[in-house]
Formats: C-alpha cells, structure tokens, sequence
C-alpha cells in the first residue's frame, strides 16, 4: 500500500534520507543569481518602488497572509519582469506528485506558483506568510523541484515572504544537490526588489537558451 506524504509535512532531513540530498555551499555552485544579471529599465524601478511601499502599508494591517504576499508582491513583480507575456505562463496551485526511490511512498503538494516555457519548468515560486522565516517554505520548495521532469538540466526555485526572497538551484544528477542565494531583504537600504527582478530575468534567459 502507498503512503501518502504531504510536501508541506515533510522537512530537510526526509529529503537528505530519502534522496540523499547535499546542500553545497561553494559559490561556483549557484553563479547563476550573481553573473550576467540585465539591466532593468526605470520603469522597472518606479514600479518595484511603489510595490515596496505597498508592502509596507500592508504590514500596518495584519496578518500579511500567503495569499496577499502573492497577489500584492509577487505578482506584480512577474507582471513587471514580462512573465505573464509569451513566451512564458503562469500557473497557480499546480499539483506535483514525487515518488520514493525504492519505498511505497508518494509526496504529493501544490506548488503556489509555477513559471513555465513550453511544458518547461522555469521558476517554482513558494509564497509564505510575512511571519514565516525563509526555512520555513525550503523543504517544500525542494521536494516540488525534486518533481521536475526534466533531470538533465538544473532547477531553479524562489521562496518568498513577501519582505525576503532567496533563490535555490537544485541539480538531479547521481548526487542531488542544492545551493541557495544570499537573502534579499525589502527593508534593506534602496530596493532588493531590483535584484529579484534582475535575477529572475537572468534565470529565464538561461532557462530559454536551453
């Protein structure tokens, strides 16, 4: 008989026993969030300024949810960096389902928001409540990536509380691995949201030449 885990239930020590999954802490790993980032316009900017201050004003009436981090920054950040337009689309609440090497067991989830390219996965996004920690959505957001149906190539994932943002890149090969970015923080000096976006844009562009 099959178990039935819930990815939300599920934390990095199933996925280290379970995939033998490695976090690798060597830069050259995930270069990707660092190099070769686009410039953005200053459009881009004056938006992603006013999507600041909105998260600000939110923090004034709580709880700042996971639906509101997602329809109030998230979102409009994937609509400014163009993610919305072909040759990409969004899905939301997109079932996953990952199978247990070797035992009867199915991790079953849905991923809050799915960026994609022809059936290509090009960004798992994790939304979480303004109160949660980035550790919070890692697992989960791991194990979805871990659901990818492309094993050749790496994943890239974002985790979100609507103030902080870290990205991961997960890679399936005999050993599963996985690095993540620095934390970008909303209440730092200028606007993190800058780098988000460039960020996102960067990943994209590799996801496409691939």
């Amino acid at each position: 008989m099959v178990q039935i885990v819930q990815a939300k239930d599920i934390d990095l020590r199933y996925l280290i026993d379970n995939f033998g999954l490695q976090l690798v802490q060597d830069d050259q790993f995930f270069l990707e969030w660092q190099e070769n980032l686009p410039e953005i316009t200053d459009l881009d900017k004056l938006l992603l300024d006013k999507v600041k201050a909105g998260y600000f004003n939110l923090l004034n009436y709580p709880p700042l949810l996971e639906d509101v981090v997602r329809m109030s920054i998230l979102d409009p950040i994937l609509f400014i960096g163009d993610f919305y337009l072909a040759p990409f689309y969004v899905k939301s609440e997109e079932p996953v389902n990952i199978a247990v090497e070797d035992k009867e067991v199915l991790i079953k989830g849905r991923i809050d928001t799915l960026v994609l390219k022809d059936q290509f996965w090009v960004m798992v996004i994790e939304s979480k409540r303004a109160a949660f920690s980035i550790e919070e959505g890692l697992a989960q957001i791991l194990a979805y990536m871990l659901g990818t149906p492309y094993s050749d190539k790496p994943s890239y994932g974002m985790i979100t509380t609507g103030g902080s943002f870290i990205f991961i890149k997960l890679v399936k090969g005999e050993i599963r691995q996985y690095g993540t970015s620095n934390v970008f923080d909303i209440r730092n000096r200028g606007n993190d949201l800058y780098t988000v976006l460039r960020i996102l844009k960067r990943l994209s562009q590799l996801v496409i030449s691939t």
